[in-house]
């Protein structure tokens, strides 16, 4: 057996027939994995790594609508797929119906995509204080409105739709959005099973999803939270009924995660899956950190190994290296530079360390809340009301 977190010991591998591939509008999706948008890391390079391990659906940063009709630098940038990237999947932000329209007409029009999803899960206070994000399920006129002028400019590319549970325990919208998005026509819905107000803290709430797979019964369901090893996914499913799982910080540091879930699934059909091998040595790490920075560096320019300094720590961790060598990694200034640190650090430490078990389940990045949304001054007053927010909450750097 390979290296499992005491939660995940005794879980077996997917059986032969036990699980069908999801279908987004044409999209087969198998394994039923998909990467969930990460501002600042699921851009060209990290989706191109992680597709080298294993299969799935990789989904881009998020890009603003308007910042793609207006043809800003950075959203064009972000928006921008390798030759050889299939499916071309990107996640776009929008806060009201005509910019929407009009980045989905751009998008489907160019033939620049394969699959849009929409985010309405966001829950960063600069985005719900000028009522975009999670803060807009909670007017479900205009959610639905904004959905279906996606799905009517999106011609034979699928739209799905990703929200949270609701802004908090008080105020949960997250069965009227998968009803809504289903009527209007998405193609699939994705629940990251938390609220608003915990941010990326708690535990997250599967029992959510199975509530609403029993609500939305016509197109897929995706999880979304605390899926740290394979294993987890094949519970996700199992516990909930849903058609998938949506990855986000599991795979922070871990691309090879994506192999380990084509692994656990197999082919679906007549092939049931198998054991993944056991986490990376220390060395091979190293060596996935070289290739990304360089992959970063190749694809943003010289400043992109400061964009790689935040994956060090995450790449590294589980592995006893040290704080000096940590530290030391967060100065890097080209690539060289890293090459030459992660030598000095496999001279000093055994190259063929093995990652720390009780290591698998801690989370990477993001681990703030819980925090009271804030919403704009009486967002809560009509639910009914289909105006959209100010101009002003969709004129946000794309990527968060």
């Amino acid at each position: 057996m390979g290296l499992r977190s005491e939660l995940n010991r005794h879980v077996p591998p997917a059986t032969p027939g036990e699980f069908d591939a999801p279908r987004i509008g044409p999209l087969e999706v198998w394994p039923p994995v998909v990467l969930a948008p990460m501002a600042g890391v699921t851009n060209a390079p990290f989706r191109s790594l992680c597709r080298e391990f294993g299969a799935g659906l990789y989904v881009s940063e998020m890009v603003t609508a308007r910042g793609l009709v207006d043809g800003h630098l950075k959203t064009t940038r972000l928006a921008h797929f390798d030759p050889d990237e299939s499916p071309r999947s990107i996640q776009l932000y929008g806060t009201e119906p005509e910019s929407i329209r009009r980045a989905v007409d751009l998008l489907v029009g160019e033939g620049r995509v394969d699959h849009i999803d929409m985010n309405f899960g966001c829950p960063m206070p600069k985005v719900t204080r000028k009522g975009g994000g999670a803060a807009i399920p909670l007017k479900p006129r205009l959610f639905e409105d904004i959905v279906r002028a996606a799905v009517a400019s999106s011609g034979d590319v699928p739209v799905t739709v990703k929200f949270r549970k609701g802004t908090d325990d008080d105020h949960l919208t997250f069965l009227e959005a998968g009803r809504i998005a289903e009527a209007v026509g998405a193609a699939a819905v994705s629940l990251h099973a938390r609220t608003a107000e915990q941010l990326y803290s708690g535990e997250a709430d599967w029992s959510a999803v199975a509530d609403l797979k029993a609500a939305v019964t016509g197109i897929p369901v995706f999880g979304n939270g605390d899926v740290w090893e394979p294993w987890d996914a094949l519970r996700l499913m199992r516990t909930t009924g849903c058609d998938g799982v949506v990855v986000g910080r599991g795979c922070l540091g871990r691309p090879w995660l994506f192999g380990d879930l084509a692994a656990v699934f197999g082919n679906g059909t007549s092939v049931g899956g198998a054991e993944p091998g056991d986490p990376p040595r220390l060395r091979d790490v190293t060596a996935a950190m070289s290739r990304h920075a360089r992959l970063l560096v190749d694809w943003a320019g010289p400043h992109g190994i400061k964009d790689f300094r935040k994956h060090t720590a995450w790449y590294l961790k589980g592995y006893a290296t040290g704080p000096a060598a940590r530290r030391d990694l967060q100065t890097i200034t080209h690539v060289d530079h890293l090459d030459s640190l992660l030598a000095r650090l496999l001279e000093e430490v055994d190259p063929d360390m093995a990652l720390d078990p009780e290591s698998l389940r801690i989370p990477r990045s993001h681990r703030s809340g819980p925090r009271p949304v804030v919403l704009p001054e009486g967002w809560l007053d009509d639910p009914l009301d289909a105006t959209p927010p100010p101009e002003s909450a969709e004129v946000l750097v794309s990527g968060g």
